[in-house]
């Protein structure tokens, strides 16, 4: 009973975490056991032992928030109930030639960070832009409104459209108790 997951070689210490207390709180937590390749960036998750079956899906959602940039304590937010990954490959909206794909990354990013912190600020939701993806970790309702923005600009709206929708949908964050 085991998934395998791949994620960059270069995030892989990251997952391990310093003298490994990243992946020992992880395993600690869900009861499932890493074998995690260092050099290729693959991970084995054994879920054989696990109290709770639906951890390896939570584990290898992990796994993946870590390899596509989150820092471990926000990749642990999908340990919680309602709590969701979402990631978006920018080579789906833009082609595979490099520069689209970077000048995209920058639209997305935006100018010191701010578009990407705009989508945080308003949804709640966290934003991780690392090689070709944009990954989303957030509630269910959270995922929606972040995930339709992130499409929109991806897409190629304009900012101020994207932001408009954005503030337009912050009420329903609200009433839900999640907005900010």
């Amino acid at each position: 009973m085991t998934q395998l997951v791949k994620i960059p070689a270069e995030r892989v210490g990251v997952l391990i975490g310093k003298g490994g207390e990243t992946k020992e709180k992880l395993e600690k937590l869900t009861g499932v056991k890493l074998a995690i390749d260092s050099e290729e960036g693959d991970v084995e998750i054994d879920h054989a032992h696990a109290p709770d079956p639906s951890m390896a899906i939570v584990v290898s959602n992990i796994v993946m928030a870590i390899g596509r940039g989150f820092p471990p304590a926000k990749a642990f937010k999908l340990l919680e109930n309602d709590c969701y990954l979402e990631i978006y490959d920018i080579r789906d909206y833009v082609g595979r030639k490099v520069e689209h794909v970077a000048r995209m990354r920058a639209r997305v990013i935006g100018t010191r960070g701010r578009t990407r912190a705009i989508f945080e600020e308003v949804t709640g939701a966290d934003v991780s832009v690392y090689g070709n993806t944009v990954a989303i970790i957030g509630t269910s309702l959270q995922i929606e409104i972040a995930g339709k923005g992130m499409e929109m600009l991806l897409s190629g709206s304009e900012h101020a459209a994207v932001y408009h929708y954005l503030e337009g949908r912050r009420a329903h964050l609200k009433v839900d108790g999640m907005g900010f």
